[in-house]
């Protein structure tokens, strides 16, 4: 069996969103669905040999049942020919989703949960999960354009290699062109001399750094496509603020993909302040996708 898509749910409509749009992308892959729901934290004690998630207090039985009911009547509707798994366990959600993470081939959930706090644009959930887990995380947010391409944010990393892979896998399921688009400016020089070293601010040949950041462009896209003819690839190249532009960009888009970590990211840092930026203000879904660790 193909491993599984996992949605964590919490009985909010942005987590009923994020089951729809799994059951879909489990469809695609031809994968099971696997349905989370977390109920808090476990007790602060448990007897040796116990199982190290008790099962959930039974006072919370009807609640978590409306909760599991909603969400698999969701997934039947988006998606009526996939096995659905439900899970309830006694624990943190982020723990439980990244344990999670290890086994499964996505990871989604909603931008915000029902804990959000008013006009917060991001769940602690998804921004955790982004950094710590261990296979793609898709954030459900914005209004994607459902005939609009897969947006690949190119950044030239090691760790957007993945990434790549990923787009270019998620536009062939999706049968959706694919925009492959690097945003570059004056800060992005030094990294062409040193990967990893600090940008700079002042270039004196800037055709000479177009020419270096086109040929990062076309030779990070060319041999995928090669082995994917079939896909609708256009490469864009431009010369913006990075975060702004990419954000702009996703408004067209029915998926955005980007790296955990770019180019210029410090070394440690889990997840890059571009992927931040894009999981906070993009206008459509947009998956993380972490390089090896």
């Amino acid at each position: 069996m193909s491993d599984p898509v996992v949605v964590g749910v919490d009985g909010s409509v942005s987590g009923l969103n994020a089951v729809a749009v799994a059951a879909r992308e489990a469809h695609l892959r031809d994968a099971p669905l696997r349905i989370v729901h977390a109920c808090g934290p476990p007790p602060p004690y448990l007897p040796p040999g116990a199982a190290p998630w008790p099962p959930f207090d039974p006072l919370l039985e009807p609640t978590v049942q409306g909760v599991l009911t909603r969400a698999e009547e969701r997934a039947s509707e988006a998606a009526p020919d996939i096995d659905v798994f439900l899970s309830v366990v006694a624990a943190e959600t982020l723990e439980v989703l990244e344990v999670e993470s290890r086994s499964a081939a996505l990871a989604v959930v909603g931008g915000r949960g029902r804990s959000a706090f008013a006009g917060l644009l991001l769940g602690s959930t998804a921004a955790q999960l982004a950094a710590h887990g261990r296979c793609p995380l898709m954030v459900v947010r914005g209004r994607p354009a459902p005939a609009g391409p897969v947006l690949l944010a190119v950044d030239g990393s090691p760790a957007g290699e993945a990434a790549v892979e990923f787009a270019f896998t998620e536009a062939a399921l999706r049968d959706a062109p694919l925009v492959a688009l690097h945003v570059w400016n004056t800060w992005s020089a030094r990294t062409h001399e040193s990967p990893g070293a600090p940008p700079i601010a002042v270039v004196s040949d800037v055709d000479h750094l177009r020419e270096a950041e086109q040929r990062l462009l076309d030779e990070t896209v060319a041999h995928r496509r090669e082995n994917r003819p079939t896909i609708d690839v256009e490469r864009r190249l431009v010369r913006s603020r990075i975060r702004p532009a990419l954000i702009d960009a996703s408004r067209g888009a029915q998926l955005m993909v980007v790296g955990a970590r770019g180019r210029g990211g410090f070394t440690g840092l889990l997840l890059g302040s571009v992927g931040q930026a894009l999981l906070h203000h993009a206008h459509c879904p947009v998956t993380v996708v972490r390089g090896k660790e």
